[in-house]
This record gives C-alpha cells, structure tokens and sequence, in this order.
C-alpha cells in the first residue's frame, strides 16, 4: 500500500483545502455541534445551503459524470474531500441516504425521465430522499416484505409498513420495494418504485428513541398510488435494485461510524479517582483500552485495503462488512466503559466537562441502532462467512417456495 497522494491528487487536495478554507470554519471556530436526525428547520436550511454551495464547486457528487451533475473525479478524489470536510464544521448529513444510496440506485435502474427529473435536483440539496425497505415482519430478512403493490391500469397501489426509516419525517422522495407478485419465490416478486412521501395515505410516525432522539421513523401506506412510469427496471426485478442500494449502503457504512477516541478515553482514566488512585493505572482499564487500540489499528488498515482497490480501479468487495461489524459494537463498548468510569458522578459534571459526558451518552444509546442499520450483526458475519473466508452458507429452505406458502407463525 502507498498512502501517499500522487500529484494529481495531491493537487486535488490543495485546490480542495483552498475551497473549504474559503467557504467553511474549522471545527475549532465553530465548536462541537450534536449530531441529530431530529432535525430543525434551521438546520435543514443549512444543510440545503451548504450543498448547493458545493454542487456549484462540483464537490457534491465527485465521481458521478459531468452530465449529470458530478464532477467525473475519482473514488480517491471523492475520498480525499471527504477527509479535507471532516475537519471543518458542517450541517447534518441530512443528504446521505439519497445521494449514497436511493439516486445511485435511480440513476441505474431508472428511465431517462425519471434521471432527468430527480438527480440534478437531489444533488443540489432541493429534495431529500429515504429508503423505504425493512419491515415489522421481515426483521432482517429484507425479502420477506410484505408491503403490497397491485396494479390497475397505469397505476400501482400501495399498502402496507415499513419501520426503522431514518429521515423519513423530513423527506420528500423514497425508493420504495413492494411486493407485485406473491405466487413466485419471495426474491422473485418484488418491484422498485419512488414514492412521494407527501402522497395522500403517505403516514410517517417517528420513533422516539433511549437518546431522546426521533431519527427512526414508522411509514404506512393506505392505498397509495404510484404511477408506473415511477418504477425502477422490469416488474418483479426489484431485488435486483435492491441488491444495488443495499451495496452502496453497506459500502458508504462500513467505517463502522464515530465513537469516543483512545486519547479521549485515556484523558478521562487519567482523571477518574478509584479507590487506589487514577483509573489509567489499573491493570484492567488500560487492558480495554490496549485491546481498543489495537481494534482500531485493525479498522484503519482494513478501510486502507478498501482504499487501495479504489485507488486501482476496482470496487471494495463484501470484505467492507469488517468495517461496521467491528466499529459499531467498539463504539459502543467504548462508550459503556467510559460511563462505568464516571459512576454516579458524571450527573454532578457541569460546563464543558458535561457536553462530554452527554456525547458518551448519546454514543452509548445510538449505537444499538448502527448495528442494526445496513444489516445486523448477523447477517454481516454470515456474508463475511460466505463471501470472504469461502465458508459453505447457510441452508435456506425456502428458496424456491411461493411467497404465499410460506408460513407465518399463525
């Protein structure tokens, strides 16, 4: 691996720092903001401000062409931006979903129509867009949905639930899978389709979460119409368009999110009294962190294996899945650790002391949540399993049974 930038990307980055230098403040400026999906007015402004900015710049969408919008850059060119923003203050990444996920998805299964009218806009920050896809029933078995689309003449309609929708109170468009077709294998008769969530029968419920937060959202349709020309490839392909979002999510995730640091965690052993003097010199706590540390080296290199294949042309494969099944559940375990440091004192902490225990808190309580998004922890060991190590998968009876026959546990 050489994790030196060439030229070209080294003058990328230049003309990247010398942009955000002159368009943003540093996060040292502008001090550590909360990152919610319970998002306000204001920051949604913000947010659709900040795109459009960069949309002009060509920095919203680096790798995709210039026709439609991008900046027909690379993924390494879209990578070292990505590092250069994260050290400046920005708005909630209230535009992920749509541009990492649902547009990809639109721009290769969707007509030229449905390009023309959806992906410029997305890319400016007009419209934000949510995946509707998990269900009540199907837990992490996304096959098993049991939303309806029935058609009548040029017309589908809708009904059913989806769950766990994150951004789905602030959105505008969805991609949406339903089931077309229940006399075929559950993987064979579903459709893609895009759904205007401020449709007549479009209910959207957030979920309010342990953190406080209500990012997660219930969605029902009752009789929902959606005009045919807003489906995405043939009828009963929808698994196929699925396995494209499911890839870009997983892919876009795998990072395995934030978490508290090493050095923050080491600060605070240094300043949390036991019994017999400071934290970070019981044998225990520095074992954890030790084994944190070396958790993370594992994380950095993993994501710079994925970094080489991009920066060669090729695409990250299911070994991306390390990344989130590794991350999520460290980050919550470092979280947990340092409340169990704090005992009952962290309640007694005021100023600056106390934004810190509130973000332990908030990472504490979220992180159940990113190990359930883009795929349970289950089902991620099951394709590093089966598509990494080479290991024989797991035996699945109902490939090839109508979806109508399969039971229900009635």
């Amino acid at each position: 691996m050489d994790f030196n930038d060439t030229p070209e990307e080294a003058k990328f980055r230049a003309e990247v720092k010398e942009w955000l230098a002159a368009n943003a403040k540093p996060k040292s400026e502008a001090g550590v903001p909360k990152r919610r999906y319970e998002t306000g007015r204001d920051e949604i402004k913000w947010a659709k401000e900040w795109q459009a900015k960069k949309a002009d710049a060509g920095y919203a969408a680096i790798t995709w062409p210039k026709e439609l919008g991008g900046l027909g850059g690379t993924p390494m060119q879209s990578v070292i931006y990505n590092q250069e923003e994260a050290q400046y203050d920005m708005p909630p990444g209230i535009f992920g979903i749509g541009l990492g996920m649902c547009i990809p998805t639109v721009m290769k299964h969707g007509s030229k129509e449905l390009n023309d009218r959806y992906v410029q806009k997305a890319l400016r920050g007009e419209e934000i867009w949510c995946q509707l896809f998990s269900e009540p029933a199907g837990g992490s078995d996304v096959a098993g949905l049991r939303t309806k689309a029935e058609k009548k003449g040029d017309t589908w309609i809708v009904n059913g639930q989806k769950v766990w929708t994150t951004g789905a109170h602030f959105c505008d468009y969805g991609l949406l899978i339903a089931r077309t077709d229940p006399n075929v294998p559950k993987h064979k008769g579903i459709t893609a389709f895009i759904v205007d969530m401020k449709h007549p029968g479009v209910e959207v419920r957030p979920i309010k979460q342990a953190s406080g937060d209500a990012g997660f959202n219930e969605v029902f349709f009752t009789d929902v119409e959606i005009n045919d020309d807003h489906r995405l490839d043939e009828v009963g392909n929808g698994w196929k368009v699925s396995l494209t979002t499911l890839m870009n999510e997983r892919l876009s995730i795998g990072g395995g999110g934030g978490g508290p640091s090493i050095s923050e965690l080491i600060e605070l052993a240094k300043n949390i009294e036991l019994e017999y003097g400071p934290a970070i010199q019981d044998g225990m706590v520095r074992d954890k962190i030790a084994d944190w540390y070396v958790q993370g080296q594992g994380l950095t290199y993993t994501r710079y294996r994925a970094l080489t294949a991009l920066s060669k042309g090729a695409i990250p494969g299911p070994e991306n899945s390390i990344g989130k099944v590794v991350g999520a559940k460290r980050m919550q375990d470092m979280a947990a650790f340092g409340l169990d440091l704090l005992d009952m004192v962290g309640g007694a902490i005021g100023g600056e002391q106390a934004e810190k225990i509130e973000t332990l808190q908030n990472i504490y309580l979220s992180a159940p949540g990113l190990r359930i998004a883009g795929g349970t922890d289950e089902i991620l060991r099951n394709i590093i399993a089966e598509r990494v190590l080479g290991l024989p998968g797991d035996i699945r009876v109902d490939k090839e049974v109508a979806f109508k026959d399969l039971p229900t546990g009635k």
